[in-house]
């Protein structure tokens, strides 16, 4: 391809050419790699004169919009907008109308020269102009309307017009207080009374007793919405939907009727029943299809129970209606996908996902489907009313965090992407580029780069939709929450596009994405839902990229393992920043045990993940220096017993060490501390292992102990008490 022909593509398509990798070198991105990008956003490689087309037709798609579909501005700074048009419409006359949030409204009149030119386009034989124009309104933060008409040809045009206070919500308490939680995998709290899985009642009852611990958060994995008829897929960093909730959370006996229903009672104290239920309690691992078979028949059982009683239940119906109304479409499709796949799925256990369904199917508008809708109402209203419950028992597990005097009470957490299967992909594809996938380039997690699957937004598609799927998404994630975690925040500003005809992860370039625009929108969002906003910061971070998200109001997020300084030493929490959450290890880390046994060295080992014995070697050294600086580093802050070994040489991890961490890093600086449940109970095996799928049980390792025992514990009780002092210290 011509090299300004390929120059001119590639800065269209937002593609980064060069970047600092990991370790601050500097790397290019081969041709052929940022060819393949550009075949897989569509454009054709191959032939100069049909790519050079296809340019131009997308850049006509941008300035034959005279106003553009959105602005995301600050507030307190001029407002202005834009008017796009060609060089024979730079002195007509246009009428706006301007209609606010709150509900004023303004007409105003304009042509495009009486604004500031601000930039020209020759597209074809075509010269086109922009003009930048003042709007001069005292404005509040929220979502506008500018629309444009024309009264000589009878087009339109509506721009949302986005005022951002430009700074995430932060609550007052921060100045008077600093704050500590725990990070848990939904999935894997065990009590005595779940059916297999932790459910939204044993969060609701770990909150209450953390809360009267001194903790103000409990964090949680992403709990989006999975596919119920294949529940194996149990990533919760791959879902079908972010805007939706997991149903397997559901305590079904907390559901409405679960006492009342003779049909479900005789389900439940069936002898088969209680067998299978014990047998699901004592796995050390999550069953999930075994889970949902004992769930779904009475999920079904109580819905009906619903039906049948709706009218003797009157509140209960007119909320679910308004449950509906506000999920509107988004809801009713997800809905769609769940009952159309649980069908496929029986007839042919390959139909995984809307991408090998029949052709009939995989489009949601298809008259196929739309008859399938009709012909299973109730069904889809089945799975709405599990969305429904789900929301409710996630409110009440908020709303008793808060009553038991937690700041925050849940903290979410929102993963980067969905997977292709999705129901957010089959009923949005225009916004997707399937033929790529997110990952990240070679880094300390992963050496090799890493592939997730997830098929990336495209830019200009988002921008086209007034970014609404990303102001959806913010928003249903700070529901029912006090903060929120934003999985690979960097994915703001840029995301490693890895073409799915590339050899390795590290075959692909960073695209870019219009960050401030994002921002302005999660500010906006976080301050309206009252809800903190944690950037999951690792891994490649691009320079003033953190102070940006600092200048916004997010937290950094500051893990120890990763914090040390030139000469390889940890840098003491002290200097962690005051904006940020520290924590000693994440889910895609070992445990502490597991870190200071090298139980993740040896699982890697057995799961082939290091290309040669020398590499493995390598790490075990670089392991047994990370402890003695580790080991060095808490004597020296006066954390451990000045008779404890200093040697690391022969030394085990103990309850002694496993504490120690957790004070030191408790009396650092930032603001918030999250800390994990593993840790507290002393475990080895790990949550997930970057890099594999089916190699290792990911997603699926409950906790070593029942809720009911390990919060009778003193010795915990004791280290809650120690991290509480260390948190007012």
């Amino acid at each position: 391809m011509d090299a300004a022909l390929l120059a001119e593509l590639v800065a269209f398509s937002g593609i980064e050419t060069e970047f600092n990798d990991a370790w601050g070198n500097p790397t290019e991105v081969a041709v052929a790699d940022q060819l393949a990008l550009l075949a897989a956003q569509g454009f054709n490689i191959a032939d100069d004169a049909a790519a050079r087309a296809e340019l131009t037709e997308r850049q006509l798609d941008f300035w034959q919009q005279i106003l553009s579909p959105v602005s995301v501005q600050l507030l307190g700074e001029p407002v202005s907008f834009e008017l796009q048009v060609p060089l024979v419409l730079a002195n007509n006359r246009f009428d706006f109308t301007l209609q606010t949030e709150q509900g004023d409204s303004h007409q105003f009149s304009t042509e495009p020269v009486a604004g500031e030119l601000v930039q020209v386009a020759m597209l074809g034989d075509e010269e086109y102009q922009q003009y930048q124009h003042v709007l001069d309104f005292q404005f509040e933060p929220g979502y506008h309307t500018l629309t444009l008409t024309c009264s000589d040809t009878g087009f339109s045009f509506a721009q949302r017009l986005i005022i951002s206070p430009g700074k995430c919500y932060q609550p007052p308490q921060f100045n008077q207080q600093k704050q500590w939680g725990v990070s848990v995998q939904l999935y894997g709290l065990r009590s005595a009374r779940n059916w297999g899985i932790g459910d939204f009642s044993d969060l609701s009852t770990l909150v209450a007793y953390l809360a009267a611990q001194g903790a103000d958060f409990v964090g949680l994995n992403p709990i989006h919405a999975l596919y119920p008829a294949m529940p194996e897929n149990a990533s919760p960093y791959s879902p079908s939907s972010r805007r939706w909730l997991n149903i397997i959370y559901i305590d079904v006996t907390a559901m409405p009727g679960f006492g009342e229903c003779s049909k479900t009672q005789s389900l439940v104290t069936a002898p088969d029943f209680n067998a299978t239920l014990a047998a699901q309690r004592a796995r050390d691992w999550v069953d999930y299809s075994g889970v949902l078979q004992l769930k779904l028949p009475v999920m079904h059982s109580l819905y009906q129970w619903f039906v049948q009683h709706c009218g003797k239940e009157a509140h209960l119906a007119a909320e679910f209606a308004e449950f509906k109304a506000q999920g509107g479409d988004s809801l009713q499709q997800l809905a769609l996908y769940d009952a159309l796949h649980a069908v496929l799925i029986k007839q042919d256990s390959q139909h995984w996902g809307w991408p090998n369904w029949p052709e009939q199917y995989r489009d949601p508008q298809s008259e196929a489907v739309q008859q399938f809708a009709k012909d299973h109402q109730q069904q889809l209203d089945f799975y709405c009313y599990l969305q429904f419950i789900a929301q409710q028992q996630l409110k009440a597990a908020q709303q008793q965090a808060k009553t038991a005097g937690m700041l925050l009470g849940l903290y979410r957490d929102l993963a980067v992407g969905v997977s292709d299967a999705s129901t957010e992909i089959w009923g949005n594809s225009d916004l997707y580029c399937r033929q790529a996938s997110v990952g990240a380039p070679p880094d300390p997690l992963g050496p090799a780069g890493q592939n997730w699957g997830l098929p990336p937004m495209q830019p200009y598609q988002l921008f086209s939709q007034a970014y609404q799927p990303m102001t959806d998404l913010f928003r249903s994630n700070m529901q029912d929450a006090g903060a929120l975690r934003i999985d690979h925040v960097m994915a703001l500003l840029r995301l490693w596009w890895v073409p799915k005809t590339a050899d390795n992860a590290g075959g692909g370039a960073y695209v870019y994405y219009p960050i401030m625009d994002l921002l302005g929108i999660l500010a906006l969002e976080s301050q309206r839902q009252q809800a903190v906003i944690i950037g999951e910061d690792l891994g490649t971070v691009p320079e003033g990229i953190r102070e940006l998200l600092a200048e916004y109001g997010i937290y950094s997020y500051r893990v120890f393992f990763f914090e040390t300084a030139a000469d390889g030493g940890y840098i003491s929490p002290a200097h962690y920043p005051e904006q940020a959450m520290a924590t000693l290890s994440t889910h895609d880390l070992p445990t502490l045990i597991g870190f200071w046994h090298c139980e993740d060295l040896k699982l890697g080992q057995q799961l082939g993940l290091y290309k040669d014995e020398q590499q493995l070697q390598g790490l075990y050294q670089q392991r047994h220096a990370n402890k003695q600086q580790i080991l060095d580093s808490l004597h020296g802050h006066g954390v451990l017993p000045a008779d404890y070994p200093r040697s690391v040489d022969s030394l085990g991890m103990d309850r002694t060490l496993n504490y120690a961490m957790q004070r030191h890093l408790a009396a650092g600086s930032s603001q918030l501390l999250c800390l994990q449940l593993e840790d507290w109970l002393e475990m080895t095996q790990p949550v997930n292992v970057p890099g594999t799928s089916d190699e290792y049980p990911n997603w699926r390792r409950k906790l070593s102990r029942e809720l009911e025992q390990w919060t009778a514990e003193p010795h915990i009780q004791q280290l809650l008490a120690e991290l509480n002092a260390a948190r007012a210290g």
